[in-house]
């Protein structure tokens, strides 16, 4: 069984590649199908549009070198907030106080820019929820989705060709690739083949 829902990673992607048309400094998104079922309490959003744009604020922020949170990516600072303004984003009310200004909420304009792009993602979201309905009774999730909160984001396992590891969170490594320090080449995340108990 194959644990990569290709529609959806599809649909995201290009999802992606509508705000590219608008904000050509963003970078490609490496690995959409890092972002389904990814949890992170920071962001505050269940996988959306609105979440997809705000995951593109970090992308354009990481192009700029601009450091838009802090407390391990929790917080998420006025550097943030300005870049999320730029995408159609927006914060009504003050920081929270732990996760600053993460809560953006799509504009009006942007709502309106990126109708078609959020319609066809919701189909695709809501055709993924179903096919995905009865793996949820029998699915370990993990310590993050039975606790609501991630930290900052569920980390995976991510190797090296040579041999060494690190844990990151995959919407980290999908921003830009980690490179290794003592070969040089690009941590990656393995691929599940098939996992089954007997």
């Amino acid at each position: 069984m194959s644990t990569t829902p290709p529609v959806l990673a599809a649909e995201l992607a290009q999802a992606w590649a509508d705000i590219q048309r608008h904000h050509t400094e963003l970078p490609d998104l490496a690995a959409p199908e890092s972002l389904i079922g990814e949890s992170s309490s920071a962001c505050g959003h269940e996988l959306s549009f609105e979440r997809l744009l705000h995951e593109a604020v970090h992308g354009i922020a990481a192009a700029r070198g601009v450091r838009d949170t802090s407390r391990a990516g929790r917080y998420h600072n006025r550097r943030f907030l300005a870049i999320a303004e730029e995408l159609g984003l927006d914060h009504p009310e003050e920081p929270h106080p732990s996760s600053g200004f993460s809560l953006v909420t799509l504009t009006p304009e942007a709502k309106r820019r990126y109708r078609p792009t959020i319609e066809r993602l919701q189909r695709a979201l809501k055709a993924h929820t179903v096919a995905t309905a009865t793996d949820t009774a029998r699915s370990f999730r993990g310590p993050a989705a039975r606790h609501g909160s991630s930290g900052g984001g569920v980390r995976v396992k991510a190797v090296c060709d040579c041999g060494r590891n690190v844990r990151v969170v995959p919407s980290v490594l999908a921003q830009a690739p980690i490179m290794c320090g003592g070969c040089g080449k690009p941590f990656r995340i393995p691929e599940v083949v098939g996992a089954g108990v007997s």
